[in-house]
């Protein structure tokens, strides 16, 4: 595959910030207890600094990647990056447990944008011929974020305190932001018009709906935490009623009303992402304060879920062009379960073993399910609405992550209440584990019957979704 110099810098500038926010979101875990015993944070508002940043992303995810269409994929792109880099640097130089949370939420704006455009940028400037193997690279960066981030961060938590995270993330941030500045020669859109048919009623009432609910989820059993998390309810069935009527939605709700396999295939993915991701987060915590592992300790022994995972995905991807997508995906959930319920059994004694084992069931499992499950959704749809459809699968899976860390929040504030993690609470935090991963596990069981709901129908090859993406 020859390049030329712009195909060259492009590629390296999304590569890299597609490194960059998986390694920010797994790097962070190992961080919090250091980040708890800095600012005497407790259990909830420690889980606010990671919920912060997918909060902000999943509301601006959406109406950042309708308006990448209408403005420019390149000046989204940039002022991502700038605003990400922005929220990196100050989150180094936080100076309180609240202003680490505001400065993630700017993080997440423009992890947002990075998130709308990356994979666009490259997919508009790579010819069919050559577009699978550059997503490729794209993807593997993205595990190797994901599998680094645990060691990587580890090391630089216990060596050189938990801000080291922060300003070692400037470094990629700012050469993919050299590249894509200095050396990178934008191409005038057709595409792009003025900004009078953007959807911002519609933005308003979905970033609206996702701050309340997270808001009041956090905050049960409180009266005021019912409240609020019904209205962002409320709110967010307001916004399918409301897209469902405008002429250019920020989200196109007719493919969930008209296409199951994509209803479903979307819904199976919400829920696998809602079940899964704060694993990490809690392991994280619990191998620190239980098991009193270094934060570097603790990194070598998460990474096995996410290097298990980068195992299994191209695998399963390749399996899916000869077995129907759905049956992958479901056992993976299967899978998926097992590992889960294996975790909800530890306890303040549990050998390392055992949680190694449940990480290997986790990263076998999801790794089974991602592909499959991508491919069904993408082979749903028309060619016309490839776009569409991963701007949708991106949102479940944000979403997914965010409700998934808010559930966590909830059950902690329930059984543990808004204290600090102090030896004397270590029973009710492991308690406040077990029921949370039994929940989780409960969760991906019902999953598994979404993923099996859609139908029997033609999927695009998995090596066909990254030749064809438009």
């Amino acid at each position: 595959m020859k390049l030329d110099r712009q195909q060259k810098f492009i590629l390296l500038a999304s590569t890299l910030a597609s490194f960059l926010t998986p390694f920010m979101g797994s790097a962070t875990n190992l961080a919090l207890p250091a980040v708890a015993r800095a600012f005497e944070l407790s259990a909830v508002t420690l889980g606010w600094t990671v919920t912060a940043y997918l909060l902000t992303t999943a509301i601006f995810l959406v109406p950042v990647g309708r308006l990448a269409d209408t403005v420019g994929r390149r000046k989204i792109f940039v002022t991502g990056i700038s605003v990400f880099l922005a929220g990196t640097l100050f989150s180094g130089l936080a100076f309180s447990g609240g202003s680490l949370i505001v400065f993630r939420l700017i993080q997440g704006v423009g992890g947002a944008m990075i998130f709308a455009t990356s994979i666009a940028l490259l997919t508009s400037h790579f010819p069919p011929g050559n577009r699978g193997r550059v997503l490729g690279i794209n993807t593997a960066a993205t595990y190797t974020g994901l599998s680094l981030g645990p060691v990587l961060g580890g090391l630089l938590v216990h060596y050189f305190g938990w801000r080291s995270i922060f300003f070692f993330s400037l470094v990629p941030g700012l050469l993919a932001l050299y590249l894509v500045t200095r050396a990178y020669r934008p191409v005038p859109s057709p595409q792009e018009k003025s900004l009078a048919g953007f959807d911002v009623k519609g933005s308003a009432i979905y970033g609206l709906g996702l701050v309340c609910f997270m808001l009041g989820f956090s905050r049960w059993p409180a009266a005021y935490g019912f409240g609020l998390a019904g209205a962002g309810i409320a709110l967010l069935v307001l916004f399918v009623f409301f897209e469902g009527r405008q002429p250019q939605p920020v989200l196109d709700t007719a493919l969930f009303r008209k296409n199951r396999t994509f209803a479903f295939s979307n819904l199976a993915a919400l829920i696998n992402y809602s079940s899964t991701f704060a694993v990490s987060y809690l392991l994280s915590l619990y191998l620190q304060y239980i098991h009193g592992f270094s934060p570097r300790t603790a990194g070598l022994v998460l990474v096995a879920q996410p290097a298990v995972q980068a195992l299994c995905s191209p695998a399963a991807g390749r399996a899916s062009d000869r077995v129907e997508p759905r049956i992958l995906a479901s056992a993976g959930m299967g899978l998926t379960v097992v590992g889960l319920v294996a975790l909800s059994f530890l306890n303040l004694e549990t050998p390392l073993l055992w949680v190694v084992l449940g990480l290997v069931f986790l990263g076998t499992g999801f790794g089974l399910f991602s592909s499959p499950n991508t491919n069904a959704i993408m082979g749903s749809v028309e060619p016309k609405n490839y776009g569409v459809a991963s701007a949708t699968l991106a949102t479940m899976r944000m979403v997914g992550q965010m409700f998934s860390l808010g559930l966590t929040m909830m059950i902690i504030s329930v059984v543990m209440g808004n204290v600090r993690i102090v030896p004397g609470n270590y029973p009710l935090f492991v308690k406040s584990l077990r029921l949370t991963l039994t929940v989780f596990a409960g969760l991906n069981f019902l999953g598994i019957f979404a993923s099996l709901a859609r139908k029997n129908r033609d999927t695009l090859h998995f090596s066909d979704f990254f030749d064809q993406r438009q």
